[in-house]
């Protein structure tokens, strides 16, 4: 185990150091791959560049959900030959039903929940499901950014106060206690949008 670990922060380390020229943008580019076929570390890239460069976390989120967003389109397109198909071959026929019954009722939130949890969750599995069940591209595309927004910031509000090791934390908790990580993402980015926003209002004068 200890040498998987190594292994894995070398291999985040090497990725950081070539995503270093792109500046800020190296956070869009990772996600945007994360996104598509290839799956990277982008939480622990994320999490270097937030608890290096504390004062614009939240650009490195709005970046990073927007490059989610663009990745995803790859698997989205896809999606649309023969995706179906792939998902009925991956899964047994009773979670097809419940997913498929989940798409039916709500499509965003059955995509936006997905996209919130960090891995093992399958999230490239919701986004072929959503192109298979032909989602619309708007929330389709709205729907991962605001997921991947939430989890984002949760990370950056995770990695300033407790630094980067926070992201094999989060990733055990999310074996073990799934929805229970759900309901803390939202309440956190909820209230922190709150004190965001509060912050940045004038203080009025009497």
């Amino acid at each position: 185990m200890k040498t998987l670990k190594n292994i894995l922060r070398r291999y985040t380390t090497w990725i950081a150091k070539v995503l270093a020229p792109l500046g800020p943008w190296g956070v869009f580019a990772i996600a945007a791959v994360d996104g598509s076929l290839l799956g990277m570390p982008v939480d622990a890239v994320i999490a270097g560049y937030v608890y290096h460069d504390r004062s614009r976390f939240l650009l490195y989120v709005l970046l990073a959900s927007a490059g989610s967003a663009m990745g995803s389109l790859v698997i989205y397109g896809i999606g649309y030959f023969g995706g179906e198909t792939v998902l009925r071959k991956r899964i047994p026929p009773e979670r097809f039903a419940k997913i498929h019954a989940s798409f039916e009722r709500h499509e965003f939130w059955a995509l936006m929940f997905p996209a919130m949890l960090p891995p093992p969750t399958p999230f490239k599995m919701f986004v072929l499901a959503a192109s298979a069940f032909e989602m619309r591209f708007t929330h389709f595309l709205a729907a991962v950014f605001a997921g991947r927004f939430v989890r984002f910031f949760v990370l950056a509000i995770l990695t300033i106060v407790f630094g980067p090791q926070v992201v094999q934390i989060v990733g055990s908790l999310v074996k073990r206690h799934a929805w229970w990580v759900v309901i803390t993402l939202v309440v956190a980015a909820t209230l922190g949008v709150l004190v965001w926003w509060k912050r940045r209002q004038p203080s009025r004068v009497a």
